[in-house]
């Protein structure tokens, strides 16, 4: 069983994605499979080469706490073409993913939290 977490906003500009991010690196830290699918403006949370300004926190290293402790990170592709973003683009450990697929992680995830 796994958790899925569902992530919509935009990632920078309201905290949803930060606090749903802060939650899912945690979750993995602690052992739980998570599966994390980033649909509408939150697909831009897993674009390669993010530079914010020195002190703000940046969303793709919190993606990456979340592969590096197993965790799966998927990136609607119908999100991705509506917003221009190439699936080279994406950042190591994010690919690009279906509602097909999110649809099998929901049906079988014994917990689904949306952000």
């Amino acid at each position: 069983m796994s958790t899925v977490m569902i992530l919509n906003d935009a990632p920078y500009g309201s905290e949803r994605v930060y606090n749903g991010l802060r939650l899912a690196g945690s979750l993995a830290r602690k052992g739980v499979a998570i599966r994390l699918f980033l649909m509408g403006d939150s697909a831009l949370a897993a674009k390669s080469g993010q530079k914010v300004p020195p002190g703000y926190y940046n969303v793709q290293n919190m993606v990456s706490a979340v592969t590096r402790h197993g965790g799966e990170v998927a990136v609607c592709g119908t999100c991705l073409d509506a917003r221009g973003i190439g699936e080279g683009e994406l950042m190591e450990g994010a690919r690009r993913s279906t509602l097909e697929e999110l649809t099998a992680w929901v049906a079988e995830a014994e917990k689904v939290l949306t952000f």
